[in-house]
C-alpha cells in the first residue's frame, strides 16, 4: 500500500504548535501539535475528550461555521486535526484557535454535548485537563505566524 502523507512526516522533529498538514481540493487539514511526539508525554483520554467538545462547539459557533470540516484528535495523543475549507486564510486560522484556546482554558460550566444522550463516552471527561491543555496550547500559538506552518525538515 502506499504510504500515507502524515506518516512521511518526521516526528521526531516535531514540536507543539499548528503546522499545514495538507491540501485536498478546497480541504485544507491543519495539524494542531499540542506536545512533543515521542516524548513521554501523551494528553489524557478524558482531556482530549473535553478539550474535542468545546473545541468543535466554538469553532462551529463563529463566523467561520460553515467553513469548519472536522475537529478531532490524532490517535497518538499528541493533538488535534482541523479540517477547513480554504476559503479562510493561514491568518485565520491563527486568529480563530488562539481564541479557540482562550475560550477553552477559561471556561466554565457544563461541557456541551456531555450528556449521555448526546455523547457515547459520557462519564470520561475532565474539564481542568482540557483548560490546561488550552492554557498550554495559547502560550504556543502566541506570535503564531503562516511561516511557522511548514513542517520541520
Amino acid at each position: 500500500m502506499k504510504r500515507i502523507e502524515s506518516f512521511c512526516v518526521n516526528h521526531d522533529l516535531l514540536t507543539p504548535g499548528l503546522y499545514l498538514s495538507r491540501v485536498d481540493g478546497d480541504a485544507v487539514t491543519y495539524d494542531l501539535r499540542m506536545v512533543t511526539p515521542n516524548a513521554g508525554t501523551y494528553l489524557e483520554n478524558d482531556g482530549i475528550h473535553t478539550f474535542e467538545h468545546l473545541f468543535a462547539t466554538f469553532v462551529r459557533n463563529t463566523e467561520y461555521s460553515d467553513r469548519v470540516i472536522y475537529v478531532g484528535p490524532m490517535g497518538c495523543r499528541t493533538g488535534f486535526y482541523f479540517v477547513v475549507r480554504d476559503s479562510i486564510s493561514k491568518e485565520e486560522v491563527i486568529a480563530l484557535l488562539q481564541k479557540t484556546m482562550e475560550f477553552i482554558a477559561r471556561y466554565e460550566g457544563e461541557i456541551p454535548g456531555a450528556s449521555r444522550i448526546e455523547c457515547g463516552n459520557y462519564l470520561d471527561h475532565s474539564l481542568e485537563k482540557a483548560k490546561g491543555y488550552a492554557a498550554s496550547m495559547a502560550s504556543v500559538l502566541e506570535g503564531w505566524t503562516p511561516e511557522k506552518m511548514a513542517y520541520p525538515a
